[in-house]
């Protein structure tokens, strides 16, 4: 299940994705909390820590009961509530927090197209609502228009080996909703790892994604990947 998208996976969608000061005049508050996207990061030693977009570490101690169960490298969606500083200075900003609820996003590969998955990619259209690179992520927040089944959504390009010379690598984001009925307008998040991507001798990428969008229109998104 979690290749696929999932529908209601973004119930937390509804709220605001924020970011303040945690560390205020008057400290840390049990009623506040903030919402962001991290990595699981499973240690024998620790648990688990979240690795933030924003750089910063989460240690969780207390809270959801569930967030133990995470796998290692499971990209997330998590509410948290700040409980104390580990440690923050000018170079590292780690948190002990209590977990109110994480969510798993879909987190996967580049594919290479062939006629042999065409027919299983699709090509129906569908909203990019928002986008953004993180280290080795390039994450969308998405629209589409459903009834209940499981969609597919990809992140493809032409195969071959990528060279210098092919820059921007063009990658198109690729959408099938296996006929479902267009009922209800919903919303995912969805991650594609770019390590694909790296180019010997190289430090970064640029690249190139297009999309189908509704209405006729075409998505564009140029980044630069930096490994």
């Amino acid at each position: 299940m979690k290749r696929f998208l999932k529908f209601g996976l973004v119930a937390m969608l509804s709220m605001v994705l924020f970011s303040c000061d945690w560390n205020d005049d008057d400290g840390y508050s049990l009623d506040k909390f903030w919402v962001g996207f991290g990595v699981i990061h499973v240690n024998d030693d620790a648990g688990f820590t979240i690795k933030m977009d924003d750089g910063s570490e989460l240690f969780p101690v207390d809270g959801y009961y569930h967030w133990d169960e995470e796998d290692d490298s499971t990209r997330v969606l998590v509410n948290f509530t700040v409980l104390g500083d580990k440690r923050v200075d000018d170079e590292v900003e780690e948190y002990y927090v209590r977990i109110n609820s994480i969510r798993d996003i879909l987190f996967k590969g580049i594919l290479d197209i062939t006629e042999e998955i065409e027919d299983s990619i699709g090509n129906d259209p569908i909203h990019v609502e928002s986008v953004w690179t993180t280290n080795n992520m390039l994450t969308f927040e998405l629209d589409y228009y459903g009834n209940g089944m499981i969609h597919y959504v990809n992140l493809v390009k032409e195969p071959g080996e990528i060279t210098a010379d092919n820059q921007p690598v063009a990658l198109e984001l690729r959408h099938n909703d296996r006929d479902d009925a267009p009922n209800f307008r919903m919303s995912a998040f969805v991650t594609f790892d770019l390590s694909s991507l790296q180019i010997e001798g190289q430090d970064s990428v640029a690249f190139k994604v297009t999309g189908k969008d509704y209405e006729g229109e075409v998505f564009e998104y140029e980044g630069t990947y930096r490994y």
